[in-house]
C-alpha cells in the first residue's frame, strides 16, 4: 500500500459499495424481468392464438396494471413479514440474554474463537460487547442467523420499486403498438431488446459479465415466449380464436 493511505478510509481511495441494504436493487430486478417476461409470453401467447391488434394492446396494459399491483403487494408483505421476524428473533435473544447472561457470553466467546481469535481475546471482545445488553442481542443473532436487525430492507421502497419496474419492463413489448405499429413480430423484437438491456444494466451493479447476463435474460424469456406461443397455436388448432 501507498504510504500515507493507511490512515484513511480504504473506500475513500481503494473501493466502493453501491447501498444494497434499502431491499430495492433485488425488487427492482425481479419487478423488471418478470414486467418483461410475463408480458412479452403474454401477448406472443394470445397473438398466436389469432388475436387483433387491439386486443393484444389491451390483454397487454391488463397484465401491465395486474401485474404491476401485485408485485408491489407480494413485495410489501414479504418484506414486511421478513422485517416482523427478525424483530422476533431479536426479541427471543433479548429475553435470553436476562435469562442466562453468562451462558450468552460464553456463547459469543466460542462464535469468536471459531473466527480465529484467541481465548484470551475472544473472551474479551465478548465481555465488551455484553455491556451493551441490546448491542449484544443484535450481535449474536448476526453471527447465529446471519441477520442484521439494524440493517431490515424498507417494505414501501420494495414495493414502489418493484411497482415502478415492472410497469416499465411491461410497457417495452408495448412500445411498437404504441409507436402505430400492428405487428406481433415488432413487440416481441422489443421485449427481446428489453431483456437483453436489463440483463446488462443487472450486470453492471453486481460486476458480472455483462454479455453473459444479458444473453441468460433473453433466454429465460425465449423459454417463456416459446411455452406460451405453443399453448395458442395449440387453441387455433383445436378450433379456437381470439381474433376480434
Amino acid at each position: 500500500m501507498k504510504s500515507g493511505l493507511s490512515s484513511f478510509d480504504p473506500h475513500d481511495y481503494d473501493h466502493s459499495h453501491p447501498n444494497i441494504a434499502g431491499g430495492w436493487f433485488r425488487a427492482a430486478v425481479f419487478g423488471a424481468m418478470d414486467g418483461l417476461v410475463s408480458n412479452i409470453a403474454l401477448i406472443a401467447g394470445i397473438g398466436a392464438a389469432g388475436a387483433s391488434a387491439p386486443v393484444i394492446v389491451l390483454t397487454g396494459i391488463s397484465g401491465l396494471v395486474a401485474g404491476a399491483f401485485s408485485m408491489a403487494l407480494g413485495e410489501y408483505a414479504s418484506v414486511r413479514t421478513s422485517n416482523e421476524q427478525v424483530d422476533s428473533e431479536l426479541a427471543v435473544e433479548i429475553a435470553a440474554h436476562k435469562r442466562n447472561p453468562e451462558g450468552e457470553r460464553n456463547e459469543l466467546v466460542v462464535t469468536f474463537m471459531k473466527m480465529g481469535m484467541s481465548p484470551t481475546t475472544a473472551a474479551t471482545a465478548a465481555e465488551e460487547v455484553h455491556v451493551d445488553d441490546l448491542q449484544a442481542a443484535r450481535i449474536h443473532i448476526t453471527h447465529e442467523l446471519g441477520l442484521d436487525p439494524h440493517s431490515k430492507p424498507s417494505p414501501w421502497l420494495a414495493a414502489m420499486s418493484s411497482f415502478s419496474m415492472f410497469a416499465a419492463g411491461a410497457f417495452i413489448p408495448l412500445i411498437p403498438y404504441a409507436l402505430g405499429f400492428q405487428s406481433l413480430v415488432a413487440g416481441l423484437i422489443a421485449g427481446g431488446i428489453g431483456l437483453l438491456v436489463a440483463g446488462a444494466v443487472a450486470a453492471r451493479y453486481t460486476r458480472k459479465n455483462f454479455v453473459r447476463s444479458a444473453l441468460r435474460q433473453l433466454a429465460f424469456g425465449a423459454i417463456a415466449v416459446a411455452a406460451t406461443y405453443l399453448v395458442g397455436s395449440l387453441v387455433v388448432a383445436l378450433g379456437g380464436s381470439l381474433a376480434a
